[in-house]
Parts: structure tokens; sequence; C-alpha cells
């Protein structure tokens, strides 16, 4: 009905537009006059043309038109393939609705073609039920809805799925699959990987730092290089910067050390004087290292604390000395000994735990007073072994050595907003951590030996409920880090391992990369060298023949003066070979022949003295002839008879009188 109105309607439509177009064309022709004369005055043309105008409505009426039709020759076609497939009893039916698109399509073309005589005028299509919303001639029944309907389906299903992930946070643990990385036989007390997940280190009790190269491994897991550097010292801690190409390496002395990707020492801090009271005056530490870290913002920066019981900063350009010194003090103003310590996300705070229980909080820049101090954080005496701040930067997270994990809210500093209990604590360097969304805490619980396994406990970080956790090993895990670019996670165990936990579809790179790879398969040539070694005349045919006689054969050695052992015969002549000959011609041969004699005298000295004297008073030669002139006539004595009667007696009458 709409359809015939509207032809009805069309001769007096066209005859309002031809008077339309006359009357618009007329006032052109005016237009154009007046604007030769303006142009003639002003001296440029230009003016009396029109400037061309478009219809925004009907454009999209005629857009909305060609939809239509579009769509009613697809399903045109559709219904085509079902009569084809269908019986020969529905044929006529469906030839009938064909007929009918068929002219219902010819009436909109006619229609069409008529509304789109006037460009100026705009004709609105016909009025529609307010029912039908949907663009298009109406389905035919049975229609189940096109592919495009389903995908959208689809994808809502999936949204839907993925809301439900977003809200439940541990269905974004990667924890589906694992690889085992062999350190040694000792604990792994220290774990890095730097920022963009391609390489991780490990360190541990035995003394050894092993890089791991994920796109270089393979499946056999094995790492390219192991070294000490800092020789007999337990490893406590490495960290890389934020750029990743320097490694700093805290370990059981006093200096800290800078190493780069391959492992090659860059710097070294220098020992502070330990018999310095003040340590604020000493240019380094002077006790055992605990901890150490990078500035998470200024890529030359890193920190450590000592037992010597200050908090240092350093710069890696000047080794000679530290840049600034923070000093925690108990509350009577006593030293304390700081166990650990880390920047916060923006790296303006820095926060130390210590052995009497309490976390201090210093601004970077502000050495002298603490800025949030916590009393009784933990239980004294124990090390706190952890503090790890949160990505939003408000929330701090503390592993103490009281079995206990706690949650803190830096604003309100004075009691923990979360507190979870029972969580054992052997190692004085145990971790925790969030999860890069922020919404869960991980730790590592430790064990006995051959007393159950270790584990690693998820929190809910807002209701702080034990929401899941992974049997590691029989062992404590004592190190975990979850990084949030390869969304991996990485467990230091107590008996030498370093076990990573992803997901194929929620990681990214990392583990990924080396589990893909097959083994390497050993060349034969090279399996040949480990098992054999092959010298040129160890083959058959350089073997000397057999001897038949044993006669002949040391008759052949008698000969042989290296075999027989002969003595050497000596050297006639001037020497040779380096021998000297018994009758040289120079000095050097005659005190090598006369060096090993004995030339002792057995002789009385006193006589062999004396027997020169008869000779030297009677012939005179060095000193007498030299005092002749002024020496003096010597005058003796004359003995009496007396005298020479006592001279006369014997020996033992002297002695007695």
């Amino acid at each position: 009905m709409k359809h015939t109105q509207l032809q009805e309607e069309l001769p007096e439509v066209k005859g309002k537009r031809l008077f339309q177009n006359m009357d618009a064309k007329k006032v052109d022709e005016d237009a154009m006059a007046d604007g030769e004369d303006i142009g003639s005055v002003m001296g440029f043309s230009g003016f009396g043309k029109k400037a061309r105008t478009f219809d925004f409505d009907a454009i999209f009426e005629q857009t909305r038109r060609t939809a239509i039709e579009r769509s009613q020759r697809v399903l045109e076609e559709r219904q085509k393939e079902e009569d084809g497939e269908s019986s020969s009893s529905v044929k006529p039916s469906g030839h009938k609705q064909k007929k009918t698109a068929a002219s219902s399509n010819k009436e909109k073309n006619e229609s069409s073609s008529d509304d789109s005589d006037s460009d100026s005028e705009l004709i609105a299509p016909p009025k529609e039920d307010d029912d039908d919303d949907a663009v298009g001639p109406p389905l035919p029944p049975g229609y189940r809805g096109s592919t495009a309907e389903s995908e959208d389906e689809d994808d809502e299903d999936e949204e839907e799925t993925q809301d439900d992930d977003d809200d439940n946070p541990v269905k974004k643990i990667p924890a589906s699959h694992e690889i085992t990385l062999e350190h040694g036989t000792k604990t792994v007390s220290a774990l890095a990987l730097d920022p963009s997940g391609a390489r991780l280190v490990t360190g541990g009790y035995d003394y050894d730092v092993r890089f791991w190269d994920f796109a270089g491994m393979d499946q056999s897991l094995q790492a390219f290089r192991s070294l000490q550097p800092c020789e007999c010292h337990q490893i406590k801690s490495l960290k890389y910067s934020i750029t990743g190409d320097v490694i700093l390496v805290v370990s059981g002395n006093a200096q800290a050390k800078v190493l780069d990707r391959d492992g090659f020492n860059i710097m070294e801090c220098i020992k502070g004087d330990q018999y310095i009271v003040d340590m604020a005056n000493t240019k380094g530490h002077t006790a055992m290292l605990n901890c150490g870290c990078w500035h998470p913002k200024i890529k030359e920066e890193f920190m450590t604390c000592s037992n010597d019981g200050t908090v240092r900063t350093w710069d890696v350009h000047t080794e000679k000395k530290h840049k600034s010194v923070f000093k925690p003090r108990s509350n009577k103003g006593k030293k304390v000994i700081p166990t650990c310590c880390t920047y916060s996300r923006d790296g303006k705070l820095i926060a130390a735990g210590c052995q009497d229980g309490t976390i201090q909080i210093w601004d970077r820049n502000l050495s002298v007073h603490t800025k949030f101090h916590c009393q009784q954080a933990h239980a004294p005496g124990s090390d706190t072994s952890c503090l790890c701040f949160s990505y939003d930067g408000v929330t701090l997270a503390s592993r103490g050595g009281d079995d206990t994990l706690k949650i803190w809210d830096i604003r309100n500093f004075r009691k923990p907003v979360n507190e979870a209990k029972g969580l054992t604590n052997y190692f004085s360097m145990t971790d925790c951590c969030f999860s890069p969304d922020d919404k869960l805490v991980v730790t590592g619980t430790s064990v006995k030996k051959d007393e159950g396994n270790g584990k690693l406990v998820f929190f809910d970080r807002l209701s702080f409920q034990k929401v899941y956790e992974i049997e590691v090993t029989n062992a404590s895990v004592v190190r975990c880090l979850w990084h949030p670019k390869l969304n991996q996670i990485m467990t230091g165990t107590g008996n030498g391992l370093a076990r990573i936990y992803y997901d194929p579809v929620k990681s990214h790179r990392g583990a990924k990369l080396c589990v893909v790879k097959s083994k390497r398969k050993e060349k034969h040539a090279e399996a040949l060298t480990q098992d054999y070694v092959i010298t040129p005349h160890a083959l058959p045919m350089f073997r000397e023949a057999r001897q038949r006689s044993t006669r002949k054969q040391l008759e052949k050695d008698r000969l042989d003066p290296k075999k027989s052992h002969k003595p050497e015969p000596p050297v006639s002549g001037p020497g040779r070979g380096g021998r000297v000959a018994a009758h040289g011609g120079t000095l050097s041969s005659f005190i090598v022949k006369n060096i090993a004699l004995d030339k002792t005298d057995d002789s009385n000295p006193r006589e062999a003295i004396l027997r020169h004297a008869r000779e030297a008073s009677e012939n005179p030669y060095w000193i007498a002839p030299a005092y002749t002139q002024t020496q003096p006539e010597p005058v003796f004595a004359e003995e009496s008879d007396e005298d020479e009667e006592a001279d006369k007696e014997p020996e033992w009458k002297k002695r007695k009188i």
C-alpha cells in the first residue's frame, strides 16, 4: 500500500520539482550576469559561480538502500541453493518466493531511480513499523544467522571468560609447566633475571655464579659460564641493573663487586677502616655484607647493607668512596645491624629491616633521621630476610625470621595491614614478592632435611588468604622471583636447583625458548677424541719387533751407556759439555779444583806464631825499621838471685804459697 501511494504521488512531485529547477536556473543566470559585471569592475573573475553542496542525509539514504539490495541478493542466492537441495514438492513454492522477491526488487529499483532525479531535495523513505529495527527484508523462517553473528557470539563468550580470569588472579599464575636448572649441590642463595628476560644468573653457597641464556640453551639446560667472583665467600645477593648491562654481586666479604653481562669485573667497592669508631667516617664497609640492590631510576647507583651497622649507597664510577651512609639505630640510640635493604619503586625511599625486629625507612636525600620507623615489626633477634615494595609504591611486604609474612601500608606504619603465620624460615635471604598485577603476594617456606617439601605459597593481597601453593622440591625454597615481562616464576632451592614455572599461553619467551630446542647431537669425531687417545707410535705399524733372545738384548743394553748407567770418565783437556777439566789453566778451574779440599790445621797456634819470632827479631823488616828513630831503647830490670831461685822452684810449691 505504501509503495502504490508513493507511485500515485509521483506526477505531482515531478511537476513541483520541474518548476523549482526552472526557478533555480533563472536565479543562477541572474547571478552569473551580476558576477560578470562585478568581475569587470574589480579586475578579476570568479564571481557568480555556485558552490558545490552535499546532502549527507541523501547520501546515507542511498547507502542504506544499496545495503538492502545487496542483502536481498544474498538471500535470493541462498534460497536458490536450498531449493536445489530440497525435494520436488517444495520447488513451486520456492519459485513463487523468488518471483515475488524479484518483483519487489524491481519496484524498489524503479522508485529509487525516480527518487534520484534531483540532488537538491531529499525525499524520505516510506515509514516502517516501529518493530522493524533490522536493516533489510525480514529473514526467512528457519534461518539461524550468519557466520558474522556466530563469530560475534564467540567473541562475547571469550570476553566473558576473560573477564572471569581477570576477576580470579589464581588463573593468572603460570604454573602448568616447569623446567629445572642444576646449579650445584648446595643452596641457591641468589637469583637474578635481567629486565628483558633473556639471561638468568644464579649464585650459591658453593661460591659459584652461573650464567644461563634462554635463547642459547637447548633441552640439556646447561649454563654457558660459571665463575667464582668472590673466591671463597658465599654469594648473598645478585641483582641486574635497570638497563641489564651490569650485575651487582654481594658476598660474605666486606666488598661488593660489579660485573658486566659476561662476568668480567668492572669495579670493586673499597674496604673501610675497621679501627674507626664512627662508621660515617670510613670510606666503605668493614664487616660482612648482607644484601644489596640497584636504584630503580638511576642506573649508576646501588646500595648495600652490612654487619658494621650501616646502609651505604655507591656510584659505579666512584669506587674509592661511598655516596651516602644511613645508620639504623634502636630506641636507645644504639647501633643495630641491617639484614636486608631495598628501594621504593620511585627510588625516593630507602627501607631496611634490622636484627632487633624494626623496619626503618629514610628519605634518600636525608640520611640523618628516619621518615618511617616501626618498632617490633618482627620478633627481636630474628633476621628480617626480605623487604619488597608493591608496584603502586604504597604497600610494603616483609618476610621475617619469625616465620611470618606481613603487609604494611607506609602511610599508616604503626601496625601491619595483614599477617600470615606458620611460614617456616631457616635462611636469612628468603624472598617475598608481588605478582605483576599487584593482586598476589608470593613467598617460599623452609623445611629440614628429609622432613617434607618446600612450598611456594600465594596469598591474596586484600584478604590475605592462601589461594594457591606449589610443592617445589624436598628442600627449602629460598629465592623466588616473578618476572613481569615474561610472566614466569623462578625459584632457588636448598638442594642446588633453580626451577622455572611457566604457562605456554600466558607466558612469553624465557623458558619457552629452550624447551623447544632438541639436544645437539655429538659428532662422531668428538666422541672418538673423548674416548680414545691415539698416538702415532702406538699403531701396529710403528711397533718394534719382538726380541727372540734376552741374552742378545742384554748385550745390546750393556753397550748402551744410558741403559747400562756407565759412569762418566774424567774429563781430559780443557773441559767440555759443561764439565770442568781436572787440570784447567784458568782461575775458575783452580778454584773449583781446590774448593773441596780440607785445609784444617791441627797444630798449636802459639807455636805457629812464635816460630817466626826469632827471624823477626834478627831480621826486622816491617815494624822495627819504622820506629828506629822514635822508639826508645828498652830498659829491663836485672833479676836478683832470689828471683832466680824462685823460678827454679817447682810449680806445686808456688801454688801452695
